[in-house]
C-alpha cells in the first residue's frame, strides 16, 4: 500500500493492553524500540506468547527483563509433535513459579496446515488444558479449521477451567463463537477485522458482547489496514480499536476502558499492578 494511503496512528486518552503478540519474532528492530513506540500511543502492558519448546524460556526472559511485559507458557498446535513430558514439566514449573506468566498458551488445534498430526495435536491440547486446570490459570487458544474438535475438547475441560481464557485471533464459525461465549471464554480480535474479505469475522465481532472482547495484534503477523504489508507491532492497536468500535457502533473512548477491563478479567490483576 502506498504511503499516501497511510495515516498517523491515532492516540486516545484511555490506556491499551496488548493481549497477544510475539515479541521474540519481531525482526525489523529491537524489542525495546517496538515497546517504546507502543507506549507512545498508549499501550500500557504487553503479553508476549509462547509457541514452541525453544521459546518458553525466551518469552519468560523478555518479560522478566521489562516491567511492562508479561508472558504465557505453552506449545502451539503446529509444534504439538515436539511436546514431551519434559516440555510439559517445564510449562507447568514456569507457570507455577514465575509471576510474569499469566496463562497457558498458545495451545489448541490447527487443521488448516496440519504441521502436526491431528491425534498428536489433540493429545497436546488436552495435556496443556489439564495444566491450566491444575494451576487455576486461563488459557490462550488457537483454533483453525477445527471447530468440532475444539468444541469437543472444551466441553471436557471448560467446567474445570475456573479462569477460562480467550480464543485468540478468532476466525472460526459463529456457532463456535456462541459455544465459547456460553462457556465463559472471551474472543480475541486483531487486524483481520480490517481486511476486505473478513466479513465472517466482523459478523462474529458484531455478535460478541462488549464485555467479552479482547484486542490483540498477533504481531508480527496480521498488520491492520492501513499498514498491511509492514511488520505488525503493538503500536497499531489503535487502528484495531477504531475498527472494533465501528463494527460495534460505539465510540472508541467508550470501548477502550471496557476492553481494558475485559483483559484484566481474563489474565488477572497482576497484569496491571
Amino acid at each position: 500500500m502506498s504511503k499516501s494511503k497511510k495515516r498517523d496512528i491515532p492516540k486516545f486518552s484511555s490506556p491499551i493492553l496488548e493481549s497477544h503478540c510475539h515479541l521474540d519474532y519481531l525482526k525489523d528492530e529491537g524489542i525495546d524500540e517496538v515497546l517504546d513506540r507502543a507506549g507512545q500511543v498508549g499501550v500500557e502492558r504487553t503479553i508476549t506468547i509462547a509457541t514452541e519448546p525453544d521459546n518458553l524460556q525466551t518469552v519468560l526472559d523478555i518479560a522478566n527483563q521489562r516491567p511492562q511485559v508479561f508472558c504465557t507458557q505453552g506449545i502451539h498446535p503446529h509444534e504439538a509433535k515436539l511436546v514431551s513430558e519434559s516440555v510439559l514439566k517445564t510449562i507447568k514449573h514456569n507457570a507455577q513459579t514465575q509471576d510474569k506468566v499469566l496463562a497457558v498458551g498458545e495451545i489448541g488445534l490447527d487443521y488448516y496446515y496440519q504441521h502436526s498430526e491431528r491425534d498428536v495435536q489433540l493429545k497436546a491440547f488436552e495435556q496443556q488444558l489439564q495444566i491450566a486446570c491444575d494451576l487455576d490459570l486461563p488459557v490462550v487458544i488457537h483454533t483453525r479449521e477445527a471447530d468440532d474438535d475444539t468444541q469437543g475438547v472444551l466441553k471436557q475441560f471448560s467446567s474445570h477451567l475456573a479462569k477460562k481464557g480467550v480464543i485468540h485471533s478468532f476466525t472460526s464459525s459463529l456457532a463456535l463463537a456462541e459455544f465459547c461465549l456460553q462457556e465463559g471464554f472471551a474472543l480475541g480480535f486483531n487486524g483481520i477485522i480490517s481486511f476486505n474479505r473478513a466479513d465472517n469475522v466482523r459478523e462474529v465481532l458484531a455478535a460478541t458482547p462488549l464485555d467479552r472482547i479482547l484486542m490483540e495484534t498477533d504481531a508480527p503477523y496480521l498488520t491492520p489496514v492501513p499498514y498491511r504489508g509492514k511488520q505488525n507491532e503493538p503500536q497499531y492497536l489503535p487502528f484495531i480499536a477504531e475498527k472494533i468500535a465501528e463494527v460495534k457502533g460505539v465510540e472508541v473512548e467508550a470501548l477502550l476502558p471496557q476492553i481494558y477491563q475485559n483483559t484484566v478479567a481474563v489474565f488477572g490483576e497482576g497484569l496491571v499492578q
